[in-house]
């Protein structure tokens, strides 16, 4: 959709989001970041507001595969002709199944759109279960491939657990693709944008939180260590850190939105996409690159 558009949206969710976590108790001081795990910046590369402006994953199949990134201009036009006008943060397996988060502005579905190792492209209908959100933010897959998370925009205190597309075998394009389990956290999240996992237990997260009221710092990098790995056979908590704040720079200033996020297992480099204000938008909106150390 046009940024304008998106802004305005993202602006009205925030400000719901608000109004329900002044209703909440006083909220939990940051949660130190572990000296293990610091990201350092390492570069950045421009991102183009069209086409990088929303999400990004790296592809390990077919070798040589090319970095992927979403954002509005990717959305396939007979997609938009039906409704599903924004892409979120795409992942992809390490066996090379390709996922992509559609929503829509009415209605009562998501969507996850599916390429297979081999290119063939499917899609994947998922039915909202009760008091769930129509934002379908982000999706992250686990190491072993069978299960997928997804993100839901405002605050919240879980992400959802769904089988992977195509790699689950109970999953099928004919049929609803169920909502399984949850990660239940210990803290509330706001906006989170993207995550990916980078072990079978950990995840990295990006999110736009714009007030800082949770964590003492605004556009955090998060941390998620999860109690297990997430399974279909029941819901596992989540313990959020939040580990550094995002680089928010620019020729313009204004309101910076954070957006997806990919872990590079291969190199052990992890990506963010922050687009700039106003009209550096489309001038100096970066992809940042980190390492640990």
């Amino acid at each position: 959709m046009p940024l304008r558009v998106r802004q305005r949206c993202h602006a009205a969710l925030t400000a719901l989001a608000a109004l329900a976590t002044a209703a909440l108790c006083v909220a939990q001081p940051a949660a130190a970041a572990p000296a293990a795990d610091v990201w350092n910046e390492a570069g950045s590369d421009r991102a183009d507001p069209l086409t990088e402006s929303q999400g990004l994953a790296s592809v390990e199949v077919p070798a040589g595969s090319p970095n992927r990134y979403t954002g509005i201009g990717t959305i396939p036009l007979g997609l938009a002709a039906r409704g599903w006008n924004h892409v979120g943060d795409p992942d992809a397996s390490h066996e090379g199944h390709y996922v992509e988060p559609y929503q829509r502005d009415d209605g009562d579905t998501k969507m996850f759109r599916l390429q297979t190792p081999d290119g063939r492209w499917s899609e994947y209908v998922h039915t909202l279960a009760p008091g769930e959100a129509r934002n379908n933010s982000w999706v992250a897959i686990s190491p072993d491939g069978r299960w997928m998370l997804a993100g839901e925009w405002g605050t919240m205190d879980r992400l959802l657990v769904f089988p992977t597309p195509g790699a689950n075998p109970v999953t099928s394009p004919s049929a609803d693709i169920p909502l399984v389990a949850t990660v239940r956290l210990d803290r509330p999240v706001r906006d989170v944008q993207g995550c990916d996992f980078s072990d079978a237990t950990t995840l990295l997260c990006s999110s736009d939180d714009p007030e800082g009221s949770l964590f003492g710092i605004t556009k955090p990098l998060l941390r998620v260590d999860l109690s297990a790995a997430p399974t279909g056979a029941g819901d596992v908590t989540g313990r959020v850190t939040a580990l550094r704040r995002l680089p928010l720079r620019s020729a313009c200033s204004g309101s910076f939105e954070v957006e997806g996020v990919d872990y590079d297992r291969r190199t052990g480099t992890l990506r963010v996409i922050v687009l700039s204000p106003g009209f550096c938008v489309l001038t100096d909106s970066k992809t940042y690159r980190f390492t640990r150390g």
